[in-house]
């Protein structure tokens, strides 16, 4: 059976944190300790609601950070952004940066994506002026961060495009290369961060 023939017949269920606590746990199940393991282990507390697929991508932002002007003013740090939204393909960033322009207000909001940007000038970007909100790919995203072009001790938000669905009816974490640059995205930094309280995961 093909997935999208799957797809097609289950409706859609927005997604939980314990969606993620499973794929983190059977990515990792086999070639992991125990102990390992539960150190990559999320409470429920470092998530933030999931979106219940009513929502509008600035209605679910307004829900989840109702505080956003005022993070928005406090936040002077370059290098960095307060959120950071993780979706599968450039395209899909355009259209989010697009359908959040209710949310954002001023803010600046940088693309962080391969198609058509080099990481150079990503980097300078980020070295030369103040961003709010980050939006792109999990393999930009890390190469980023890999590359101290971006630093996540001042992200407050992750949000993973969770439930949206590509032409062939895939979610992000249905495509494998994405799933693993997002997994990886995770381990690296971001689950620790969670855990000590300073970051929040949402599903959208």
């Amino acid at each position: 059976k093909k997935i999208s023939d799957i797809l097609e017949k289950s409706a859609p269920k927005p997604g939980v944190p314990a969606d993620l606590q499973n794929l983190l746990s059977q990515h990792f199940g086999e070639n992991r300790s125990v102990i390992e393991i539960e150190e990559l282990k999320l409470s429920d507390s470092c998530f933030l609601p999931a979106n219940d697929l009513t929502h509008s991508f600035s209605s679910y932002l307004k829900e989840i950070c109702p505080k956003w002007a005022k993070l928005r003013k406090n936040h002077k740090e370059k290098k960095s952004v307060v959120m950071l939204i993780i979706c599968s393909s450039a395209l899909r960033s355009l259209e989010l940066i697009k359908s959040m322009t209710a949310f954002k207000g001023d803010c600046r909001v940088l693309k962080l994506f391969a198609k058509h940007i080099k990481i150079k000038e990503q980097i300078n970007m980020l070295e030369k002026g103040v961003f709010h909100i980050g939006v792109g790919t999990p393999g930009r995203v890390k190469a980023l961060v890999e590359q101290d072009g971006l630093f996540l001790n001042s992200t407050k938000y992750m949000i993973l495009d969770w439930n949206w669905r590509d032409q062939k009816l895939r979610r992000m974490m249905d495509i494998p290369e994405i799933k693993k640059e997002t997994i990886d995205l995770l381990e690296m930094s971001i689950i620790k961060l969670c855990r000590e309280g300073s970051l929040k995961l949402g599903l959208f």
